[in-house]
Order: C-alpha cells, then sequence, then structure tokens
C-alpha cells in the first residue's frame, strides 16, 4: 500500500521490492495489480515456489507471509518502532529540562522548537523522496520532532494546566489501542475507497488549517476560529478521527509488506510512518484538550 500521512507525505514500500498496494496501475513487464511478484517463474526469481502467492481478496483478510531470508517482520517493526519513539521521547525530555518556557526564556525556547520542526519538517520531506529508507534520517526526523513536542508540551503543561500533556498522552494511546484492536478484529476494513475518502478528507482539513494559519498571520486573533472554541473542539475532533484512520492505513501497509516479503529495511519505513500518525494525533489531542481546559 502507498500510504500517505496528514503532516508529511511518504512513500510507501518500494515498488521494486514487490509491494505497491492502492498505487496499482500495471507498468510494462511488471505483474498484474495484487499479484505477489515473488510467485513469477523465472530464474532471476529464487521464490519461485512460493506457496503465499495470492493476495487477500479484496482485503477479506491478509494472506500468510512467505518464508523468505531477510524479509520484515512484525518484530523489526515493532523494534524499529520503539527506536524511532523513543528518540522522540528523549528528544521531548531534553527540550522539557533544557527549553525553559518561563517569560524570560520563552522566545528563544519557541525559536529553537520553530527552528526544530522546520528541520524535522525538511528531513521527512527528504525521506519521503528517496527510494530507500535511511534510518539516520529517520532517527533525526524524530529527535528534532522531539524537541518541538518538548518545548509545546511544556508551554502547555506551565500555561493551560500540568494534567493536560499526561492526558493527551493517554489520550494518544488508547487512540492507538482502540484502532489496532478494530483493525485486527476486521471492523475497519481498509479498501480503496478507504484509502480515497481519508486522503480527500486530509487534504480539504489540512487546505482549511493553512487558509485559518493565513488568516491569523495577517488579520491577527485566531483567524477563522478553527482553532479556538465551538470550531475548535470539532476540528480537534476531526483530526483525532483522521489520525485514527491514517493509524489503520499504516497498519495495512504494515500487513501487506509482511505478508508479500518486503525486505527488512522497509521496516524503518514503517516505523517512520507510525511515529508521524501518532505525533500528529498527539498534537491534535494535545490542542482539544487545552480547548476544554481553557473552557472549564
Amino acid at each position: 500500500m502507498r500510504s500517505s500521512n496528514p503532516v508529511f507525505s511518504r512513500r510507501g514500500f518500494s515498488r521494486d521490492n514487490g509491494y505497491a498496494g492502492f498505487n496499482t496501475a500495471p507498468q510494462a513487464g511488471a505483474p498484474a495489480a495484487g499479484a505477489n511478484p515473488y510467485a513469477q517463474g523465472t530464474a532471476a526469481n529464487p521464490y519461485a515456489t512460493n506457496p503465499y502467492a495470492q493476495p487477500d481478496a479484496q482485503y477479506g483478510g491478509a494472506p500468510q507471509a512467505p518464508t523468505r531470508t531477510g524479509a520484515m517482520t512484525i518484530d523489526d517493526v515493532v523494534t524499529r518502532t520503539a527506536i524511532t519513539l523513543g528518540t522522540v521521547v528523549l528528544g521531548a525530555a531534553a527540550a522539557w529540562w533544557l527549553l525553559p518556557v518561563d517569560e524570560a526564556n520563552l522566545g528563544k525556547s519557541y525559536g529553537i522548537a520553530i527552528g526544530a520542526a522546520l528541520v524535522a519538517f525538511v528531513l521527512s520531506l527528504i525521506q519521503s523522496f528517496k527510494r530507500k529508507p535511511v534510518p539516520a534520517l529517520i532517527v533525526s526526523y524524530a529527535a528534532f520532532e522531539g524537541v518541538f513536542l518538548g518545548v509545546i508540551s511544556s508551554a502547555v503543561s506551565t500555561y493551560i494546566g500540568p494534567g493536560v500533556v499526561m492526558q493527551a498522552v493517554m489520550g494518544t494511546m488508547c487512540v492507538f489501542a482502540g484502532v489496532l484492536f478494530a483493525y485486527k478484529m476486521r471492523w475497519i476494513r481498509v479498501t480503496r475507497r478507504f484509502y480515497g475518502f481519508v486522503m480527500a478528507a486530509a487534504m480539504g482539513f489540512m487546505l482549511l488549517m493553512m487558509v485559518n494559519l493565513l488568516f491569523s498571520v495577517f488579520g491577527g486573533g485566531d483567524g477563522l476560529g478553527f482553532r479556538s472554541g465551538g470550531l475548535g473542539i470539532l476540528f480537534g475532533v476531526i483530526g483525532i478521527i483522521l489520525g485514527a484512520c491514517f493509524l489503520a492505513l499504516d497498519f495495512k501497509q504494515v500487513e501487506d509488506g509482511i505478508a508479500f516479503g518486503a525486505p527488512r529495511e522497509e521496516s524503518w519505513l514503517a516505523a517512520f510512518g507510525l511515529t508521524m500518525t501518532l505525533v500528529w494525533i498527539y498534537l491534535e489531542m494535545l490542542r482539544l484538550l487545552s480547548i476544554l481546559s481553557g473552557d472549564d
């Protein structure tokens, strides 16, 4: 599956590794859409006898993973995701302690946080346009993203409420666990229609946020009001729901990558996508809880 993230676009598992997902336009010499290229009976393909050649029937169930040396496993994905998320947490903790948000240091801390966010954005774009995952880029992205989250979280804890950050963390964990359970129970069916709907909704959401940002920069205040009050609460809920939908796309991507024997290095790409989605959910959860706390 070629999945995307509502914050940053990213590549799916590389096509030459047999993992094309929704982007299934036939190419010259390529197998038919949905077919497992490891089942091709050619001399160049050592996996011609792979018994798991058939894809899941219209997402009705995942095929079994092929027995291929060096293929990605769920343990690889969990390990790499733990590394990236651990780096985010360490970066956030360092920023929390080293970049105070009191009146004397607020401007400096905010400046460093914005700079870190821009660096993280650039690193994510570089990785998104590369054919192969680069662990150094992904871990660096996680570190800079952590610095940004640490300053923002510290500011929320200081000026809004000390319990809001922990509530946002717990809320993000609950969304992750809930979507994972629903996906495993097949209550969520990731289809082409689901993918198209999520992408269209995410594009519309991001466009509205950009327009709101422009109005707030040039007009002052909260722009169109999408970041506070009733509209802010509504858009916060929508943002969290979109993040949950992208988690389902991420889970499908991982499931299909394992099923079709994506190389082990692709587990870094899965960890990259999951980390970005969880960061998105956390930020939307933090903003929503901040608005609710401010209304109390």
